[in-house]
């Protein structure tokens, strides 16, 4: 039931051109627009010289401003941008920031939806940048690509594209924003970049400028003409992707006139997947410009809408930690010496030829083909299965329609297949409990035989057979094993360091019990780039290995150029269901059930997060990696004392301890001031006595924060206090 509306009406002055200019790129009509977002809708429209505003709730009332999902958020919003000079130029700049992103990201999906709901590439919308509202000024380029030519089957022609000033002069001034310091390195997230790239939160300031987007943009194709120099003296290319963030199209437009302004061309693939960019290194298929030389994708994986960032390619995978640290360091240097007037050339040369092409039909062709494969060349091997997918509103929508459709599969009750770069339904995270929680619910309403769903950029995945028990974690881990042990005997799984010892022991010998030759679990550090790298090791040294994975869904194999496909993990279950349903061997998500048959699960399994206080005199100035390392070398020692705790033999990362049945493991953060302590055990008080050993050491270092492990231990010691003592009255009511 819809909670109270709002109607207000603004009297003169006359709407200026902006307004005007809103209603007629994007509204119904042409005097009016709605703005709608998961909570709440704004209606926009003219009555002669009178701007009204109707908004609607989907809660009791309405809530401040700083939630952009109310109706008095996007009302306000409006309202600011219409009549600026009530408000001061500080607040109508910060309001217009948050309405251009909201109207970029509506504009889009709409566009998109109109010409095609699943078609990527060529007939995604292209709206170019939106430059920043300044003091009532406000410019953009209104090219879209349902204007561009095909010149042949996937591939869109370049463009001119004119700039519209909408109450401002044509200058350098309005056109491009002002220049301001960045520290670069602070952008480097492992083997990524990430930043925040929309305003309006909080204490987030913007650190992806489209100034800083360039920059970066233009080091990582400096660094690549430097690497490719003595390979080929043609002009290089790359790739650029990104997935359903509101600031993708803003951040698109940058990379592309940051590569362009050093002479690389620029080959654009509008909504995508990280998997089919990487992928597009290594497709031969000159009608389509591939192989490209390097490949950029746009996103920050499942962080906050407000969030961006950045992965980077070429042939030889993903770029390594040293690799991003040299790109930014270059980026600092282009940032520094650039001038208004390069940044105004490099936008007249990305204008003036940017080609676009419709990879991600390519992609999830060769999907479809490797399911066929499998099931011996039939067409439609999944016919008859009813598979609902979830992709959480990312950029994975296309696994019904273009994968699993083609193949047969019946997918009614997928669910958040429309790129919406608010996220409004819930976090696309395969680890995350309520997004598994939505797929599971949607397996069981549908009476599904199986759910898949997917990260915000498809790099992740995880499923859930027809009875809604659900394959992630360590149970993903163990069906693609299976899978993988079936086809390559004795093979080594390399995993991240927090997978449970039931998975060893699953790996190791309940395998080979089932008649398969079992494989050898390699446990290794977390991140999945670490995990992936190790694989290749071991391969080069010659002990085999077709499998890295992590907990967190993030699968590569080494039939796939190692690369950490989502959506081929998922081609490998569709491999298994078809090839049991084609041999005869068994029909339904029960094959896969089967498959993690004996797997040992902990009754209690939790991480706890304890934060390092970096303005803590106890640091004394150094690195909060410092700190945490010798809090980790402190707990090492005590645990020697402890005959009934035994540090793991073979570890790579951190303190791992077995003991009361279970174990647990307390790290350091690849990236964050915290010391995550992972525990697992057969119950709630075995549970509690891990946790003791490891507060009993860590207890004396001050500037280490041991709430969530205070509150875990009070809290278990309370459930199994309570336990046993229904226990013992059950018992005494069994005796009477």
């Amino acid at each position: 039931m819809r909670g109270p509306g709002l109607r207000t009406i603004f009297p003169p002055p006359p709407p200026p051109p902006l307004l005007l200019l809103l209603l007629r790129t994007c509204g119904v009509d042409r005097r009016s627009v709605r703005f709608s977002s998961p909570s709440a809708t704004v209606t926009v429209s003219l009555a002669s010289a009178e701007l009204e505003l109707h908004g609607e709730s989907d809660s009791d009332g309405f809530y401040p401003t700083r939630n952009l999902h109310s109706v008095t958020s996007l009302s306000l919003s409006l309202y600011r941008i219409a009549f600026p000079a009530r408000r001061g130029a500080k607040m109508a700049a910060a309001s217009a920031k948050i309405m251009q992103n909201i109207f970029i990201a509506k504009q889009y999906q709409k566009n998109s939806q109109f010409v095609n709901r699943y078609r990527m590439g060529c007939s995604s919308p292209y709206m170019s940048s939106m430059l920043p509202f300044q003091g009532g000024k406000f410019a953009w380029d209104g090219t879209t690509s349902m204007q561009l030519v095909n010149v042949s089957k996937y591939q869109g022609t370049s463009v001119n594209r004119g700039l519209v000033l909408c109450n401002a002069a044509p200058s350098a001034a309005a056109a491009v924003p002002a220049l301001e310091r960045a520290d670069f390195l602070k952008l480097q997230n492992g083997s990524d970049i990430r930043g925040v790239a929309v305003a309006g939160v909080e204490g987030e300031p913007v650190t992806l400028t489209e100034p800083v987007t360039e920059a970066i943009a233009a080091a990582f194709a400096a660094w690549l003409k430097d690497r490719k120099k003595e390979e080929t003296p043609r002009r290089l290319s790359i790739s650029i992707g990104h997935d359903s963030r509101i600031s993708a199209q803003t951040l698109l437009d940058a990379v592309s006139r940051g590569i362009s302004s050093v002479g690389v061309d620029v080959i654009q693939y509008g909504l995508a997947s990280t998997p089919a960019m990487f992928n597009s290194t290594l497709t031969e298929d000159h009608a389509i410009l591939c192989p490209v030389d390097g490949s950029i994708m746009i996103t920050a994986s499942h962080l906050p809408y407000n969030r961006n960032g950045f992965k980077f390619f070429t042939s030889a995978g993903g770029l390594g930690k040293a690799d991003i640290k040299d790109i930014l360091e270059r980026a600092a240097d282009i940032f520094k010496n650039s001038s208004v007037e390069a940044l105004m050339d490099a936008r007249n040369k990305a204008s003036a030829s940017v080609k676009r092409v419709d990879y991600m039909t390519v992609y999830t062709s060769d999907l479809v083909k490797a399911v066929r494969r499998a099931a011996g060349n039939i067409e439609k091997p999944l016919e008859g299965f009813h598979i609902v997918v979830d992709a959480g509103n990312g950029a994975g929508g296309f696994f019904a329609a273009k994968v699993l459709e083609p193949l047969g599969a019946i997918t009614s009750g997928s669910q958040f297949l429309e790129p919406d770069g608010l996220f409004p339904n819930h976090i696309p995270n395969p680890e995350d409990k309520v997004a598994m929680k939505a797929i599971t619910q949607a397996v069981l309403d549908n009476k599904a035989d199986l759910g898949i769903i997917f990260d915000t950029d498809v790099d992740r995945s995880a499923a859930v057979d027809s009875t809604g028990r659900e394959f992630n974690r360590n149970r993903l881990i163990a069906l693609l094993s299976a899978i993988v042990l079936e086809e390559h005997p004795r093979t080594t799984v390399v995993t991240d360091s927090v997978t449970s010892d039931g998975l060893t022991t699953f790996i190791e010998n309940k395998l080979g019990m089932a008649e398969l030759n079992g494989g050898k679990h390699h446990r290794f550090k977390r991140g999945y780039k670490n995990v992936i790298d190790e694989a290749i090791r071991l391969n080069s040294t010659g002990e085999e290995s077709y499998l890295a994975i992590e907990t967190s869904g993030h699968g590569a194999l080494k039939e796939n150029h190692w690369l950490d496909d989502g959506a081929y993990l998922m081609v490998k279950v569709l491999n298994k269901l078809a090839s049991a349903r084609a041999s005869g061997a068994g029909s339904g998500s029960r094959v896969l059930t089967d498959l993690v048959e004996g797997l040992e699960e902990a009754a209690v399994a939790v991480e706890l997060r304890l934060k390092i206080n970096q303005s803590h005199p106890d640091l004394k100035g150094e690195s909060f990696r410092h700190y945490g390392e010798a809090v980790l070398k402190h707990l090492e020692n005590s645990i020697d004392l402890e005959p009934k705790l035994q540090k793991a033999p073979v570890n790579y990362e951190g303190v791992r301890v077995s003991g009361f049945g279970g174990w647990f493991l307390l790290r350091l953060s690849l990236h964050d001031p915290v010391l995550p302590l992972n525990i697992e055990a057969p119950n709630h008080d075995d549970a509690v006595k891990l946790g003791l050993v490891v507060l009993a050491a860590v207890k004396e270092f001050a500037a280490l924060d041991t709430s969530a492990l205070d509150k875990f231990v009070q809290l278990k010691s309370a459930l199994a206090s309570t336990s046993a003592r229904y226990s013992k009255y059950w018992l005494m009511a069994m005796l009477l």
